[in-house]
């Protein structure tokens, strides 16, 4: 019987046994392994997920009032002063958190800027999560109506901006909600853009819409 040869031919004694012994022992040392991976995988990897946390998210919400370069406000009534308030209904559920409602913020002491580039509000937190919760989309935001005045006397500029209704006639100065604006980030991370607009006031009610990580 042949039992193995080097490549110049010598045989090799016992090369067919210890071939065998090193197989059938390396086969068992493989089977129990895998065996006590079967046995201890789910709660090892339990206990390390525990560990680590599971990936959640919160929400934040700002806001941002700015007015178009062609804003009747920019055309007489530059360094003027007035206010703006607007309503947003809030929609934000998930299995963790819930939150229904109508949101009022109001912005007094508003200056008009000299130029258009420059917003009348400066970013403003509007809302905050305060629980971290499964990632079940972005919170539901619109904004629904916005009133406000600028100036003094004759000048005086009334704003009142109300979203469509059926069966009612169209608002003279009707509210667009939710544009969708371009997705970016800052100094607060990556946001979601969505931008109310005013037709003949050309006021814009941008809210900037925050995916925080957390641990659940």
């Amino acid at each position: 019987m042949d039992q193995g040869t080097t490549e110049q031919g010598v045989p090799i004694i016992g090369y067919p046994a210890v071939l065998r012994g090193a197989s059938m022992r390396f086969g068992r040392q493989a089977f129990w392994r895998f065996l006590t991976l079967i046995i201890g995988g789910p709660v090892l990897f339990d206990h390390a997920a525990g560990a680590t946390g599971e990936f959640g998210v919160r929400h934040r919400i700002d806001v941002v009032v700015s007015a178009e370069p062609d804003a009747p406000i920019f055309q007489r009534l530059r360094g003027a002063k007035g206010e703006v308030s607007f309503t947003v209904r809030l929609s934000a559920n998930s299995k963790e958190s819930r939150f229904f409602g109508m949101l009022h913020p109001s912005f007094p002491d508003i200056v008009v800027p000299e130029g258009a580039g420059k917003p009348l509000v400066q970013q403003t937190k509007l809302w905050e999560e305060e629980v971290c919760h499964q990632r079940r989309g972005l919170p539901k935001v619109t904004v629904t109506q916005l009133a406000g005045h600028f100036g003094e006397g004759v000048g005086r500029i009334e704003i009142s901006g109300i979203n469509r209704h059926i069966g009612n006639l169209v608002p003279p100065d009707e509210l667009t909600p939710g544009i969708k604006l371009d997705q970016g980030s800052d100094n607060l991370g990556l946001f979601y853009g969505f931008r109310a607009q005013t037709r003949n006031s050309r006021l814009n009610v941008d809210l900037k819409i925050y995916p925080i990580d957390c641990f659940l």
